[in-house]
């Protein structure tokens, strides 16, 4: 083990969360503009949809480009560039796409609005593949996860305070899109977000940040694996892995609206503070799972373990206070959080048995919610925002581990699955219209069953290459 990488390298991983925050708060604030195109474009509820479309396609397109432009130039994109040059290069492509939205308000023009998201995601789409393999790089492979879901946790900071932000930029006051809203309004707040993209590309090109970062190879080396990343099963069974991961995430907080109002007669007015726990929910569990990433003191880690997962909900109450939310349905769900922190210990850290633990919970929380009336079943359904919450990190530590020099390139094709969040969504949506929404969560039950499938078979996978998380090893040893 390297001395120097058997501590995370917090100099250089505190510069590359930043973009992780972007990711999250532009994501959560097109919940903003949805109902705000809708009205100033007079959209029906499937075409106000074209901006989730558009923004997840992106990734999937943007992968697309990149394998693309590296057959092309028979060498991988990202090696050719250095990582810190393309995250800064996916930084400017973003900026771009935040301009359009100028040109796209003067004119009224709900196409060149997509067009600008989508180039806006597709940015995106090369730091996802760039910055997700650096935070696992940034230190010893053993916290590599609990490096990401830290990552993650900053990430859902931004889905928490991004709507906030973006919504008061746009209506001038802490209210909703139920007032008349001028299209013009989103030029600002976009311009700015463009300016912040710059400013933070040159902060990390002036970095620390390693251009060439050490890489976790496989121990036995097989000369069947030479050349593509899909050769490595770890990967191949990842990548649908993440796409069903994205979907049961993305699927389950997007029917949940519809499931309260239609079949609990909540008011449209009063969901929002559960979607808003679903998504603090992430947060509470990345914070949980990010421990190990702080400390190698055992005893610290366990005063974390609890520290951590109610200052996030601490602040998930505070914002909701702000906004003057009864806060007295929310306590209880301080107990939930509870089975979180058990089932993070009984992981101890490894990657693969978290994946397999918190998916078995994600299928008992979801039955329960499909099953049980009231109260108990949006508690259900809302907490399995816990149980995804560290799962990508896990998934995406698995999956590259011991790809070496096609760490990118597998990387590229883990983003690519992104899509899940879209189509899985679709899916369930089209199963409701059978089974109604509350039965429709078997789409949920069944994503769940194949991560704990994957975390079984990938254990085996990659003892077979040489890589065991329960032992110490360092990045690139």
């Amino acid at each position: 083990m390297s001395s120097e990488n058997s501590q995370t390298k917090w100099g250089q991983f505190i510069p590359l969360v930043t973009v992780f925050f972007f990711w999250g708060f532009v994501a959560a604030s097109n919940d903003i503009l949805i109902p705000v195109f809708k009205k100033a474009f007079d959209l029906t509820q499937s075409q106000s949809q074209w901006v989730s479309l558009a923004f997840y396609i992106a990734y999937t397109v943007g992968a697309l480009i990149y394998n693309a432009i590296s057959v092309l130039m028979k060498q991988d994109l990202v090696n050719k560039l250095g990582y810190k040059n393309s995250l800064a290069l996916g930084l400017v492509i973003s900026a771009v796409g935040t301009l359009l939205f100028y040109p796209a308000a003067n004119l009224g023009s709900f196409p060149l609005m997509l067009s600008g998201l989508f180039i806006v995601a597709l940015g995106f789409s090369l730091q996802q593949t760039v910055a997700n393999p650096l935070a696992i790089a940034l230190g010893p492979i053993k916290t590599g996860s609990q490096r990401l879901t830290l990552a993650g946790g900053i990430n859902n900071f931004g889905t928490t305070i991004g709507p906030l932000i973006v919504s008061f930029a746009i209506f001038g006051s802490l209210s909703t899109a139920s007032e008349d809203v001028s299209i013009e309004s989103v030029k600002i707040p976009y311009l700015i977000l463009g300016v912040a993209f710059i400013a933070v590309a040159i902060f990390l090109k002036l970095s620390s940040l390693p251009d060439r970062p050490t890489l976790v190879e496989s121990v036995i080396e097989d000369p069947s694996h030479k050349g593509s990343a899909l050769k490595y099963p770890q990967l191949v069974l990842g990548m649908i892995a993440i796409f069903v991961y994205v979907g049961v995430e993305v699927s389950t907080a997007s029917n949940l609206p519809a499931y309260m109002e239609k079949d609990l007669g909540f008011a449209i007015k009063d969901i929002a503070p559960y979607v808003s726990l679903y998504w603090a929910s992430m947060m509470i569990g990345r914070w949980t799972g990010a421990v190990e990433a702080f400390t190698d003191n055992v005893s610290t880690q366990k005063i974390l373990r609890f520290v951590a997962p109610y200052l996030a909900f601490g602040i998930f109450l505070g914002v909701n206070a702000i906004f003057h939310h009864d806060l007295a349905p929310f306590y209880v769900y301080g107990l939930i959080i509870l089975v979180l922190i058990i089932a993070d210990m009984a992981s101890k850290g490894n990657p693969a048995r978290m994946l397999l633990i918190f998916s078995i919970i994600g299928i008992s929380a979801l039955l329960i919610g499909m099953f049980t009336k009231g109260m108990v079943s949006v508690y259900a359904l809302t907490s399995v925002g816990l149980f995804c919450s560290t799962l990508w990190p896990c998934i995406f530590t698995l999956a590259v581990s011991g790809l070496g020099k096609n760490t990118s390139q597998g990387s590229s094709f883990l983003i690519m699955m992104i899509m899940g969040g879209g189509i899985i969504s679709w899916v369930q949506g089209y199963v409701s219209e059978f089974t109604g929404i509350q039965y429709s969560y078997i789409v949920g039950v069944l994503c769940f069953a194949y991560l704990a499938y994957y975390a079984w078979k990938v254990s085996g996978i990659l003892r077979k290459q040489g890589i065991d998380f329960d032992k110490k090893i360092a990045g690139g040893h």
